[in-house]
């Protein structure tokens, strides 16, 4: 069994590798990311927000994405890979901060966000609730949680867990856990997070909208 920062040196690495071909056309198994946006984007037209958090943000295609859409909101993207970040800066995006952190201890002030995004990255994270407290912590109230990743029937996800994500392991892939639907309920109740939407979707994703 891996430590916590065995898990994290795992994903360091294994995105510092990707950076430079996340947003390209030869971007592997992370094209499967870009499936995600559109949902993201549906719900946050549904909130009035000023200030958004991306959780896990990579080289930041979904704040490029909000920001070509509205430039006025200010936007931050966190990562725990530098090159990740350091790729993000590269666009030049006005109003844009980029910061390299852990989502398991968000290096922000108490209520500093309207809405915290995190897509396909926490699967990553190998103290899933020190997140959820964290999120909690940094939004403002009834600031919203808008979380996507993967989830499973119960056989399949023993399968995951159990054989997909150890052998993604032993090729250089920082996975830790993909979740129940169950899981996640209990991680938003002990945060005290309140559930809007929490739903198993087709292709194994899960969507996860709470508030604070």
């Amino acid at each position: 069994m891996r430590t916590a920062e065995e898990y994290k040196d795992l994903t360091i690495k294994e995105f510092t590798k990707a950076a430079d071909i996340y947003e390209s056309n030869q971007a592997g198994i992370y094209e499967m990311c870009k499936d995600d946006y559109p949902y993201i984007a549906s719900e946050l037209a549904q909130e009035d927000y000023q200030d958004l958090l991306d959780c896990g943000c990579g080289t930041g295609p979904m704040i490029s994405l909000l920001h070509e859409k509205d430039s006025t909101k200010h936007y931050t993207g966190l990562d725990i890979t530098p090159r990740m970040i350091e790729v993000a800066k590269s666009k030049n995006l006005n109003g844009v901060d980029w910061v390299v952190g852990d989502c398991e201890n968000l290096p922000f002030e108490d209520n500093s966000f309207d809405v915290i995004i995190c897509s396909n990255s926490f699967h990553h994270y190998p103290n899933p609730q020190k997140f959820f407290n964290s999120v909690k912590r940094v939004l403002r109230p009834n600031g919203r949680l808008i979380l996507q990743d993967y989830t499973a029937p119960s056989i399949v996800l023993w399968f995951m867990n159990h054989t997909e994500m150890p052998l993604a392991n032993l090729i250089g892939h920082g996975d830790v856990k993909a979740y129940s639907l169950d899981e996640i309920r209990k991680f938003c109740s002990v945060a005290d997070l309140k559930i809007d939407n929490l739903e198993a979707c087709e292709k194994f994703r899960m969507h996860l909208v709470a508030r604070k």
